[in-house]
């Protein structure tokens, strides 16, 4: 593994603390490194600078020297260097570290500043806190308390702006709660790519919109409402849901493509409310694609499979059908690397060929990929597959239609969607491990309904051969089978040997036996995830191509982050 190289490093002194920060780090993220908070709306570490909240002033001072000579000018008070102190505060989001730098986070004039710009932001402001979704994770709210006078001198009418404005299929607009920090048209024009939205008229009258002929409808464009500090942007599917206090937050990744995109689950007693991105700077920044974040709708669907009888009868039954011989195992690129690990257990013991199913589209070179299963990887490293998957199962027909298949074993894949005809189907035995119902559960000798993503844990293998975990955020359905139980039991049925299914234990015997993981076990897979060597594996030809993973737009200069509208368009 390559290690990058060491950034240069310049020393600052914050509150009269010095800490080492890499060359061209800005005041905001040199003071979280010493625990100091320094408040900001419009500044985020992924997106251009604008400077436009104000909210970062702080106090900046340089060593003094002889203009003549360039010697220290020593204070003869203190014996040490002279500190040059500018006479008026500094953004903090704009101001790079440089050697020697002194900065002064809570002096009097520092204070005063804040007081000011808070007092300014909430003059139209409305006071709906307790209806506003954004209660409870809202920045003014914080900073109003925190850095705020707590009480108002204005006493004019606040100017009325839009509300429930749909600015496009998922995102609703309350205008009047918007601070103008313009994070929202930075993220759509610099990441997203999808240059439309902007403000119009001036002043207090400044609002958000959508350029004429226009709307937010990108796939990206719910990241918008994740970084509005305010309540201005919400989600039109979680908004008035639930209060974000009564939610437990569960570590999970996004399933939907190969990128191993990492997210959060949010839960209450059982149900899912919403998904929202989860920061790693190797993988996904803070983003994440709309598409993922409806998938947890699939927990709840009309169309899950529920257990007509009891796991040990299912398997009896499965046992029967798998001793007959003439066995194809169809393992998924969806299902997690301890699935796949025991997948390749009962294939073997079995003696039967395993197959992959493929699954591939347009990637967008950001957050979906072309390959649309998220562990391919997995199946490779744990020898499931030693090559890889095509779209179509065109072998297993092949052996099919020549008798050489009698029974096929269904990991969560419908065969029909994957090539077979229904005369292929008529032709063999299904025993078919899923979730949801599809021609392959309904033309099944026997179903065992296993559980979705948000109902178990275990790890992913992404494209760049990054290992990473997700967690279980809800109780398993209760007419379905915990993947791991059924494919330990299983294993055990077929003569596979006895292999606990608790994942602690199941790890063990993985890290024994799979060369790739064998100095890790799934408690010391860190929440930022571990880059295997993909080395072996150099030669296979991915589809993903030239967009390997998603690398972050390059910064923009300040004068640059201003977005500009369209010919035509009102600025």
């Amino acid at each position: 593994m390559i290690q990058p190289a060491k950034p240069d490093l310049v020393t600052v002194n914050i509150d009269g603390k010095e800490v080492a920060v890499p060359k061209g780090t800005n005041v905001i993220e040199a003071a979280r490194l010493v625990g100091v908070d320094v408040p900001h709306y419009c500044y985020h570490p992924k997106l251009s600078v604008v400077g436009n909240c104000r909210m970062c002033l702080v106090e900046m001072g340089m060593p003094a020297v002889d203009p003549a000579t360039k010697a220290p000018i020593i204070d003869p008070a203190t014996g040490k260097q002279k500190i040059n102190w500018i006479p008026r505060p500094q953004i903090g989001c704009g101001t790079n570290a440089t050697p020697g730098m002194h900065i002064r986070t809570n002096t009097p004039l520092v204070k005063d500043c804040r007081e000011g710009v808070m007092e300014f932001l909430l003059i139209n402001h409305p006071l709906d806190c307790p209806i506003c979704d954004q209660a409870g994770e809202c920045k003014l709210q914080e900073q109003s308390t925190q850095y705020g006078r707590g009480y108002s001198r204005y006493i004019e009418q606040k100017n009325v702006k839009p509300k429930r404005t749909q600015l496009g299929p998922r995102v609703t607009l309350d205008d009047e709660r918007c601070i103008l920090c313009s994070r929202c048209i930075r993220f759509s024009k610099e990441i997203a790519k999808d240059d439309v939205l902007g403000f119009v008229d001036r002043g207090s009258y400044s609002t958000l919109t959508c350029y004429p002929g226009h709307e937010l409808a990108n796939n990206y464009s719910l990241n918008t409402v994740d970084i509005c500090p305010v309540g201005a942007l919400t989600s039109t599917d979680f908004r008035f849901k639930m209060r974000v206090w009564f939610l437990k937050q569960t570590n999970s990744i996004d399933p939907e493509s190969s990128v191993g995109v990492n997210t959060i689950v949010w839960s209450r007693e059982g149900i899912i409310y919403r998904l929202t991105p989860r920061r790693n700077d190797e993988v996904n920044d803070t983003w994440m694609a709309d598409s993922g974040r409806v998938l947890y709708k699939q927990v709840n669907d009309s169309s899950r499979l529920a257990a007509q009888v009891g796991l040990e009868d299912a398997l009896t039954q499965a046992k029967a059908l798998l001793a007959s011989g003439s066995v194809a195992v169809v393992g998924s690129g969806r299902s997690s690397v301890e699935e796949q690990f025991l997948t390749k257990k009962i294939a073997a013991a079995l003696n039967a060929p395993a197959y992959l199913v493929s699954r591939v589209g347009e990637g967008d070179k950001l957050l979906i990929s072309a390959d649309r299963n998220p562990n391919v990887r997995g199946a490779l490293v744990t020898g499931l597959i030693d090559k890889l998957p095509e779209q179509r199962l065109a072998a297993l027909a092949e052996a099919i239609d020549a008798g050489r298949v009698k029974t096929v074993l269904s990991i969560g894949e419908d065969l029909a969607a994957a090539g077979l005809t229904e005369a292929q189907l008529a032709k063999v035995s299904v025993v078919y491990l899923g979730t949801h119902a599809n021609a392959t559960s309904a033309a099944a000798k026997v179903v065992i309904p296993t559980q979705t993503v948000f109902e178990k844990s275990g790890t992913f293998i992404n494209q760049q051969f990054r290992i990473q975990k997700f967690h279980r955020a809800v109780p398993g359905f209760t007419k379905a089978f915990d993947d791991l139980v059924v494919l330990s039991k299983l294993l055990a049925e077929v003569g596979g040997g006895a292999i606990s299914s608790d994942l602690n234990a199941l790890w063990s015997v993985i890290a024994a036996e799979v060369p790739a993981l064998a100095s890790t076990s799934f408690a010391k897979i860190p929440d930022s995830g571990l880059l295997l060597d993909s080395t072996p594996y150099a030669a296979l030809p991915f589809v993903e191509g030239e967009t390997l993973h998603y690398k972050p737009a390059a910064p923009v200069p300040p004068a640059a982050g201003i977005p500009t509208p369209p010919k035509g368009t009102p600025a």
